[in-house]
């Protein structure tokens, strides 16, 4: 059966990875030049057949609403497409039509605000995240690059108002060490500029900030003020405001008089003076805080609600907010009276994880996606006035039969030390008897969080070979408060990987699961779990699946950009940088 897995996520990654087929279809899979594949027997193109229809799902995202129109774009990947790509839809369940038909895939775009005749879209170049932002000309299809290649560049919000002659475009840049003389950087900054982007040549520099952790959270609905965001750690950041027109920054908050604390997000109050912003700083979780100019509290907002608020909107015309708090893994949409700051009823909504959301600039539509077991993303709106849900896209798929999928159940275990762990358990349909093997997926990070949703792929592993696939959240994780996200840093790393050791405890107390035969598996920080695990816990796993996996963290940190560098000192430790100072290389890791 794991030999049968092994070869079923081969063969994934072949279907992707080979040429195409010839007329005549060949007995056996062959791997691209790119692929080098050691002690794995033959693929059957039969089997590579069997798992296509589990590897075609196309679900859609949010993406950005038109300014003035009720149409949108979306991101979506087309049958038979290797890429996500932007659509647009100009109205509910019309047919999208395409935006970009690009090798690289896109899916964060906005359009230009005044009367949305372009848009500005992110793009990257074979994986290595050089963010470059484009223009695209909507009536003729004309694609611009507004960036310098030499650094790394975000789209940060835009300029429009009356005092403005035309639409500018705030853009947040950081250096690259590849585009550097002796391929490092002694200094990292951030540099925001504002750009027309009908004339890109006339950037202009407005700020440039220490480190590499700045965003533009929002931008005051007079024009004059942007509230800044810096990202110091996961339990660690702080608000600003800059003045644009004396171009000085002070911070808000934390306040002096405050311990460290983490606030990330903030929108500005339309009713009046102030902002929403997210702050741990009263309990463990990041609920939205009303604060003054003078950053001083004027309402906790959902401390109601023992869950982080991951995500606020505003509507433009003040009245309303809409909030996602990360319930336990999913991701629930509330809305708030914006003036009293008071919870509405919730609205009647889809079942599933909430994606994006975001209020129409001029309507009172929110625009929402959601993803369940049964579907991989549709995208829908909510009449804010009358409470109707109207759906605007429909999920594809290549054939498999979406509602017999299961969805996942969380279930909880306890660590070595006591502490409750969680993650969620998809098990296969019950024609498969038995104690079934078992697949421990990780996820990267690690701040991060394996979430309910759509599975895609893992679904014929779970469908047809009946595995098992348990998720799990081991310290280190988002979503649990903060005093669980920085139960991993430094040298308490490998605490986590005894998550992953109680786990295995667990599963063997199980009736329907079989110990004897259990994989784990895991990408980038998921991948260095998969390969801590493996030295831990060898004579209990059948096999480990490392993913671009950190291998060791002291060259990952030699190795990996400068910018990067800087935001993950605090989780894995200082020693490696400190030993690697200024003679560290760059690559595109």
């Amino acid at each position: 059966m794991l030999r049968l897995l092994a070869s079923t996520l081969a063969a994934l990654a072949l279907l992707s990875a080979c040429a195409t087929p010839p007329s005549v279809a060949p007995a056996a899979l062959t791997p691209n030049p790119n692929l080098h594949l050691q002690g794995l027997p033959p693929i059957p193109a039969s089997l590579a057949d069997e798992v296509a229809r589990y590897n075609d799902f196309r679900g859609h995202g949010f993406v950005a609403w038109h300014p003035t129109l009720r149409e949108m774009l979306v991101s979506h990947r087309k049958a038979g497409g290797s890429t996500t790509q932007l659509w647009r839809l100009k109205a509910p369940l019309a047919p999208p039509e395409p935006v970009t038909q690009l090798p690289e895939p896109i899916s964060n775009a906005s359009y230009e605000p005044r009367d949305g005749r372009y848009i500005v879209y992110a793009r990257s170049s074979g994986g290595d995240e050089a963010y470059q932002l484009w223009r695209l000309d909507l009536d003729g299809g004309r694609h611009e690059r507004l960036t310098d290649p030499a650094q790394r560049h975000s789209a940060q919000g835009w300029l429009h108002g009356p005092a403005q002659p035309t639409s500018r475009l705030i853009v947040a840049s950081v250096p690259l060490d590849r585009t550097a003389q002796g391929g490092t950087r002694e200094r990292i900054e951030t540099q925001l500029s504002v750009l027309d982007p009908l004339a890109p040549q006339g950037r202009e520099v407005i700020a440039t900030l220490p480190g590499a952790g700045w965003h533009v959270a929002d931008v005051a609905p007079d024009e004059k003020t942007l509230a800044l965001g810096r990202y110091i750690s996961a339990t660690r950041s702080e608000v600003w405001l800059f003045d644009l027109a004396t171009r000085q920054r002070t911070k808000l908050l934390p306040r002096p008089d405050a311990p460290p604390s983490a606030w990330p997000g903030a929108t500005f109050r339309r009713e009046g003076a102030g902002l929403l912003v997210g702050s741990d700083a009263a309990g463990e979780f990041r609920e939205a805080v009303a604060v003054g100019l003078d950053g001083a509290v004027q309402k906790r907002v959902t401390a109601h609600i023992p869950w982080d608020v991951s995500s606020l909107d505003a509507s433009r015309d003040g009245r309303l907010l809409a909030l996602q708090a990360n319930e336990d893994g999913s991701d629930v949409l509330r809305l708030f009276d914006a003036r009293t700051l008071a919870e509405r009823p919730r609205p009647a909504l889809p079942e599933g994880n909430i994606g994006r959301s975001a209020f129409h600039p001029s309507r009172p539509e929110l625009a929402f996606s959601v993803a369940n077991a049964q579907s991989p993303g549709q995208v829908y709106t909510l009449d804010t006035e009358t409470g109707r849900v109207e759906p605007w896209t429909r999920a594809e798929s290549s054939g498999a039969d979406t509602s017999t999928f299961v969805p996942q159940r969380l279930v909880r275990w306890k660590s070595f030390d006591g502490r409750t762990i969680s993650g969620w358990l998809s098990m296969p349909p019950a024609r498969h008897t038995g104690r079934r093997p078992v697949l421990i997926n990780i996820h990267g990070g690690p701040e991060a969080q394996a979430q309910s949703g759509f599975l895609g792929r893992w679904q014929y592993a779970i469908q047809e070979l009946g595995v098992a696939m348990i998720q799990p959240n081991v310290r280190g994780s988002s979503g649990y408060g903060k005093t669980f996200l920085d139960l991993d840093n430094g040298r308490r790393r490998e605490d986590s990987v005894k998550d992953i050791g109680a786990l295995l405890d667990w599963i063997a107390q199980q009736p329907d699961l079989d110990p004897n035969r259990v994989v784990v598996m895991g990408g980038s920080y998921g991948g260095y779990m998969s390969l801590a695990s493996a030295a831990n816990y060898a004579d209990r796993l059948a096999g480990a699946i490392d993913v671009v996996g950190i291998s060791h963290f002291v060259t990952f940190l030699e190795s990996t950009e400068s910018y990067r560098r800087d935001l993950r000192r605090v989780e894995y430790g200082t020693s490696a940088t400190r030993r690697c100072g200024s003679s560290c290389t760059a690559s595109r890791r």
